[in-house]
Formats: structure tokens, C-alpha cells, sequence
């Protein structure tokens, strides 16, 4: 051979060939050796003499995507076919065949066929699956073969297992899926009737009446008012009989189907049986009780006569007037009111109330308005009071209370609603603080200032004094935080104590704090805000009562107190000080507190916004860092600069003092704030480079502070920064919301 051994130019098949296993052909049946694989082919796959290629499952042409597995690529997709097959009947002679519609589901993913065929309503035949899910070879001589896809199409006869089914029609996707197969489906065709089901027909229209009875539907109310029950409160007086009481119903109306339920209320050790029901669940007769019926009295529909035989061929008459009908009436949700009396199989049961939702369907369906309950029974007698001990010294008298109020001491119940209500949530600290000083006649303590801070939380008091130079007091804690109670009370007695309370601390107050006499002569900035907001719970504070309190006084003072205005305000300015107007409202005695007048201060005054004190603010901030070796001011500025997300310039307030915190800055709570409030601009943001470049001393040092201002803002006892001091009040404004409109002149007569 002189040509190369390579593919075409050699005879041989076996060039190039990778293949050559053999087929198995022989195997064991029930231990006999047998001949099984007749059809399989011969070394490397290649066909025999007499084979021929033969598809066992459907081969869909290739398409473009990942290649799955057919039972992963065609799973829960099913073509459903519509089909019909004729069934001879011989033995009957009002037919002769019969049409059996049916449904040819064929599953994509393994091939298989399912014949159902839908149930009818005394068919007298089976019917559902008629072939179940499986494989189904082909008719003969093609039968070593099994349906695929591609022997299906509509308007064609199938045949399985020797049974003829026309395939008249397909459903939407099975349409589609052929169509993309590249299968030419045939046009629909129509299913023939079926002569017998036809006559089945006819049989039941002639069965009905030409003029039938109304329809009685009661599935609308059904589906409408299921679940809906209206309660009611009865009342059965049994007294009359032997042994019987007064008994406590419960009647039970069902607006899904008009039926009536009574239970009775049974309370612990009453000497009754506990039984389930008073009255089963039923329709109520309203006249009772009632003759019994027999059966077939009581029918949806009455007949008149009948003629003929029954069945085909008969006639019947309707009594559509219904002469001959039973009517009974029964309690309706119309005939259930206050007040009124329901007939219970001879009981006379009075309905005295009803529960809410019964309240709102009859307002809503009948527009009842009135439900005033009926009284059947006299109101419980007054428990005795219970005699309490009187307090023994040992412990609180709210301890030694619980411990009297059962076998089991428990330990008094706080009142929580109120701690988690009014305890301190961020920049509300709900301390109302004041200042005083003591009632004494030693001139010693008469110069000692104390802050008495009331905690709203618990209503506790705490005393705190300051320090002060060149009084040789310590200072420190003077009072524990705790209740304090008001003087003036027994010891060893039954009632509780009374204890201060936050309406008996304002501005002027005396108090008698263990023994030890107190005035409180000025309160903070809270303090004020805080009675201000809630008016209503501190009468000192109400602007209302304080006005009416001057519109009381009696007309001459009223006339002293114009006639003073307007001779303290030669200029004609509407203004006058502070300290004028306080005088005048002492000096009468209007009957006005301390606190009251300095409302009144604080409500018509002329704020004058004194001469800002940043420089030295600055510089005993600046003291303070310099002794705490605080140098961190790159880092808040990076802090400062990534919480500003639209470089601004500018942040809040309330998030300048919380990077504040984050980097401890070794500076009061005090000074913070009035440090912050100063470089607020009235939007609630602040410049926080001017405020970052204020505070460094390292690169902007201050000039050195004198150590009296040091001392200011350490022993400042104000929470908040001081907010512009009253000074003149405009009595103009006053006078037109206490007198009504007053013309000011200057002449002193009027």
C-alpha cells in the first residue's frame, strides 16, 4: 500500500473506530439460561443484519442553553390533549352507544400517558383514570415501539390498547409546545353529543315545576354573619316555685342561621350542678309551648293534588298560594331589646344588657341608641373596712403594711409606670431644682445656700450644699436622697404618711425637711420650663390662674396698680424694672407667691441678651484641658468632619455633645452646655471648626484666668447655660391682657 494509513484512504472501518464492546445478549431467567438482548446491536454499537434504529423516548431537536437532563428540563410540564371514544351499549334500547369524553395527558419528562376521564353524577359507570401513568407501546405490528411526542397531533385517532380515542383538541401550552416542535397541527374538531345524555336532560327539566316556590337562600346570610353572635345579659326570676332564686342567664343569638343558645352563670360554691347549657342551640318559638307536628306538617313545598302515575308521565300541583302551608314564628334578632321579656318554653327571661359588639349591630342596623342596662338586683353591700394596725416603728410603714395584708409578706410595689415615664431620658433629666436657705436665727447658717434637687421619678428630695470661700462649713451632702414627710404628722398610727410632693416646691416655699426649716428663694432654668410645660399639675406656674388672681383684686387696687405703672414710665415706653413691678405686686398683697410673680416676670418681660462671655468661657475651658493633658483635637476634628456628610461646616447640637462625650473631654456638663449654646447660632447647629479652634490651647491659647471666674463655673448649679436675665417688664402688653385694652399717658391723674 502505497497510500498513508489515514482516514479515507483506507478501506478499513475499523480506522479511527474507538469503540468495540460487545453487547450482552445472554442472561439468567429464573435460573435458565436464555437469549434476552434479540434486539440489541453488535460490536461497538454497530447494527446487525436485519436491525434497524428504533427511538425509544421523544428526541427534541438541540437548542441553545445548558444540556440538562430531560427529567430536570421538562419536569411538572404535562401536554393535556381533549378526546373522546364511542362505547357500544346493546343492552338497553333508549341508546345505542355512548360518547365518553376524556382527558390524554402525555408527561414530557419520561414519556408517559395518562387517561382520565371526569366524574358525572349517577353515571352508573367507573370513571376517573381509566389508564394509569406509564409507558404505552404501540399498536402492532409497531408494538416493540412507545408513544412519543411526535405521533401526537389533534384531529387524529389514537389507538391504546385497542381502544379508538379521537384527540379532538389541546390546551394553550400544549399548542405552543408542538409549535415549536416544528409539529403542523390540524385544525380542532368538535365532539359529537352523546344521545343519552340528552335524554337525561330533557328528564330533568320536565321534573321541574313551571312555577316553583321561591328559593329560600340561606347561604348569603351564612357567609355574611358567620361568627357573629350577639350577646345578651338575662334575668330569670325563679322565686316563685319551691326551692328556686333568682338564676343569671346568658342568651346566645347566632345571626348565621336565626338559632338561640341560653347559658347559665353558675359562680363557685352556689350548690348547683355545672351544666353545659341552659337551652341547646335551636330556633326559639315565640308561642310556647306548641302542638307537635307530624311528619311531613312542615314542608318547603305543599301539594295540592297529583295525577297520574309517579315518575315520567306524572303531573303534580304546586299550592303556590300556599294555603296549606304551617307558618310558626320564632324569635327574631328584631324581637331581642332591653327591657324585654322572651317567652323560653313557658319561662319568662328578661333581657337586662348586652355586651358591645351586640351594642354597635344594633346601632348600626336598627339605629338604637339607648342601652341603658336593666337593674334586676340590688347593689353588693359595702365591704367593711379592714382595721390596720397602726405602725410599729420597725421598717416603712409601706413595708410594715404588706406585711398586714396576708400570711406571705411581700415587699411594697413601686410605682413602675412612673420611675419609666419620668426618669432621665438623654437631655431630660426630670430634676426639678431649687435653691435655699436655712430659717434660722444663727447669722452663721442664715448665709449658707443649698440646691434641693426633687426627683420626679420617685418623688424623693436630696440636699446638696455647695462650697463657699471663707465660710468655714465643709460642704458636701446635707440631706440622703429619699421621701421626705411633711411635719406635723403621728408617728404610730394606721394611716400612711404624707410625703412632699412636687406641687408644695416653688419659689418662696418654706419647708421642714426633718426638723430643719428651708425657703427656697430661686430655681433653675429647668425647673421653670418644666412647670411652665405642665401647668396644669403646678397651679403656681398656671398663667391663667395667676391673671384671674389680679382680675380679682377689688378696683382700687386695680386703679393703684395702673395709676403706679404709668407714673414709674415718664418716658412713655411701656417698660419698667423688674424690681419696681415686684414691689408694687409685694406691697399690695395681691396674694400672689414668690413664684407666682416671678411667672409673671418671666412671662411680660423684656429680655435683654447681656454682653456674650465667650472669651472667658473660652479660657476656663481651656484651663481645664491644659490640667487634664487633654490634646486630642485632630481627632475630633476627623470626627467632627466625617459626621458633617455635606461638609457644611456645621452639626447639630445634640451631635457636637455626643462626640464630645465619645472622646471624654475632660470639661463639666455645665460648661459644655453653655459652651455649645454660645456657638449656637438660633438653628441648632453650631460651627464646629470655631468651636474645635476656641478650645485648643495648643495652637489658640487664651490669656490666663483669673481663679474667681475658675470658681464661677465650678459651683454654677444650673444644669443649663443662664439664659438672658429679666430685667424690665413691658407692663403695656400686661395691663391689655389683664385689664383689657388701657390707653398709657403720662399724666400722672389718670
Amino acid at each position: 500500500m502505497a497510500l498513508p494509513m489515514l482516514p479515507g484512504n483506507s478501506l478499513n472501518k475499523n480506522l479511527g473506530k474507538d469503540k468495540f464492546h460487545k453487547s450482552q445478549h445472554f442472561d439468567y431467567s429464573n435460573g435458565v439460561p436464555m437469549m434476552v438482548g434479540s434486539g440489541k446491536p453488535g460490536i461497538g454499537g454497530e447494527f446487525l443484519l436485519g436491525q434497524k434504529s428504533q427511538l425509544n423516548y421523544s428526541v427534541f431537536p438541540n437548542g441553545e442553553g445548558s444540556d440538562t437532563p430531560s427529567w430536570v428540563a421538562f419536569d411538572k410540564q404535562v401536554l393535556s390533549f381533549n378526546a373522546f371514544f364511542q362505547e357500544a351499549v346493546p343492552q338497553k334500547r333508549e341508546e345505542k352507544y355512548r360518547v365518553r369524553k376524556c382527558k390524554i395527558y402525555f408527561y414530557l419528562e419520561d414519556d408517559t400517558i395518562q387517561v382520565v376521564e371526569p366524574e358525572f353524577k349517577n353515571s352508573g359507570i367507573p370513571q376517573g383514570t381509566l389508564i394509569r401513568r406509564h409507558r404505552i407501546p404501540l399498536s402492532p405490528p409497531d408494538d416493540e415501539r412507545f408513544y412519543t411526542v411526535h405521533d401526537f397531533n389533534i384531529n387524529q385517532q389514537m389507538v391504546l390498547y385497542s381502544r379508538t380515542f379521537m384527540v379532538t383538541d389541546c390546551d394553550p401550552f400544549t399548542r405552543n409546545f408542538l409549535r415549536k416542535m416544528g409539529v403542523r397541527l390540524n385544525p380542532p374538531t368538535s365532539t359529537p353529543l352523546d344521545p343519552y345524555s340528552n335524554l337525561r336532560q330533557e328528564m330533568e327539566k320536565s321534573m321541574k315545576p313551571l312555577r316553583p316556590y321561591e328559593r329560600l337562600d340561606t347561604l348569603k346570610q351564612f357567609l355574611d354573619h358567620d361568627r357573629n353572635v350577639l350577646r345578651f345579659y338575662c334575668h330569670w326570676d325563679d322565686s316563685e316555685n319551691m326551692f328556686g332564686d333568682p338564676r343569671e342567664l346568658t342568651l346566645h343569638y347566632f345571626l348565621a342561621d336565626d338559632t338561640i343558645e341560653i347559658r347559665e352563670v353558675i359562680y363557685p360554691n352556689s350548690g348547683r350542678d355545672a351544666t353545659p347549657k341552659f337551652l341547646h342551640r335551636s330556633k326559639l318559638p315565640k308561642h310556647a309551648p306548641i302542638p307537635k307536628r307530624q311528619p311531613g306538617d312542615i314542608t318547603d313545598r305543599t301539594v295540592l293534588n297529583v295525577f297520574g302515575p309517579m315518575g315520567q308521565g306524572g303531573r303534580y300541583i304546586l299550592d303556590s298560594l300556599k294555603t296549606g302551608a304551617v307558618h310558626e314564628q320564632f324569635y327574631k334578632d328584631s324581637d331581642l331589646t332591653l327591657g324585654g321579656v322572651v317567652n323560653v318554653w313557658g319561662r319568662r327571661v328578661i333581657i337586662c344588657d348586652c355586651d358591645n359588639f351586640t351594642k354597635e349591630f344594633y346601632r348600626s342596623k336598627y339605629g338604637i341608641e339607648d342601652f341603658s342596662p336593666v337593674q334586676y338586683k340590688a347593689p353588693p353591700a359595702p365591704k367593711p373596712p379592714r382595721p390596720v394596725p397602726p405602725y410599729n416603728g420597725f421598717g416603712s410603714e409601706e413595708d410594715s403594711l404588706c406585711s398586714c395584708q396576708g400570711l406571705l409578706p411581700k415587699p411594697p410595689q413601686k410605682d413602675f409606670r412612673k420611675l419609666m415615664e419620668k426618669d432621665r431620658q438623654g437631655l431630660e433629666s426630670n430634676v426639678l431644682r431649687f435653691m435655699g436657705k436655712m430659717v434660722t436665727e444663727n447669722p452663721i447658717d442664715r448665709d449658707r445656700l443649698f440646691i434641693i434637687s426633687f426627683y420626679l421619678s420617685d418623688d424623693t428630695i436630696c440636699v446638696f450644699e455647695p462650697p463657699q470661700r471663707n465660710t468655714g462649713v465643709l460642704a458636701g451632702k446635707f440631706l440622703e436622697r429619699g421621701r421626705v414627710k411633711k411635719p406635723g404628722q403621728e408617728l404610730f398610727k394606721s394611716e400612711m404618711s404624707q410625703y412632699f410632693s412636687a406641687q408644695d416646691l416653688y419659689v418662696g416655699a418654706r419647708l421642714n425637711l426633718n426638723k430643719q426649716g428651708f425657703q427656697l428663694i430661686d430655681a433653675d432654668e429647668y425647673a421653670f420650663n418644666y412647670m411652665e410645660q405642665h401647668a396644669e399639675e403646678f397651679p403656681r406656674a398656671n398663667m391663667g390662674s395667676i391673671i384671674s388672681k389680679i382680675r380679682s383684686i377689688p378696683e382700687d387696687k386695680q386703679n393703684e396698680i395702673k395709676q403706679f405703672l404709668t407714673i414709674s414710665d415718664p418716658g412713655n415706653t411701656g417698660l419698667i424694672p423688674y424690681e419696681l413691678f415686684r414691689g408694687l405686686l409685694v406691697g399690695l398683697e395681691c396674694g400672689l407667691s414668690e413664684h407666682e410673680v416671678m411667672m409673671l416676670g418671666r412671662c411680660f418681660c423684656e429680655r435683654q441678651q447681656p454682653e456674650a462671655e465667650v472669651g472667658i468661657m473660652l479660657a476656663v475651658a481651656q484651663d481645664h484641658l491644659r490640667k487634664k493633658h487633654f490634646e486630642s483635637f485632630s481627632d475630633m476634628t476627623r470626627a467632627f468632619t466625617h459626621e458633617d456628610r455635606h461638609r457644611t461646616g456645621h452639626l447639630s447640637t445634640k451631635e457636637a455633645r455626643i462626640i464630645c462625650k465619645a472622646f471624654q473631654l475632660p470639661l463639666s456638663e455645665d460648661l459644655l452646655r453653655a459652651l455649645l449654646k454660645k456657638f449656637d447660632a438660633g438653628s441648632e447647629e453650631i460651627d464646629y471648626h470655631a468651636f474645635l479652634a476656641g478650645i485648643n490651647w495648643r495652637e489658640n491659647p487664651a490669656p490666663p484666668v483669673l481663679p474667681d471666674d475658675t470658681l464661677k463655673f465650678n459651683v454654677d448649679w444650673s444644669r443649663e447655660a443662664r439664659g438672658p436675665e429679666v430685667k424690665s417688664i413691658n407692663y403695656s402688653v400686661l395691663l391689655e391682657d389683664v385689664f383689657g385694652s388701657v390707653n398709657i399717658n403720662t399724666d400722672p391723674t389718670l
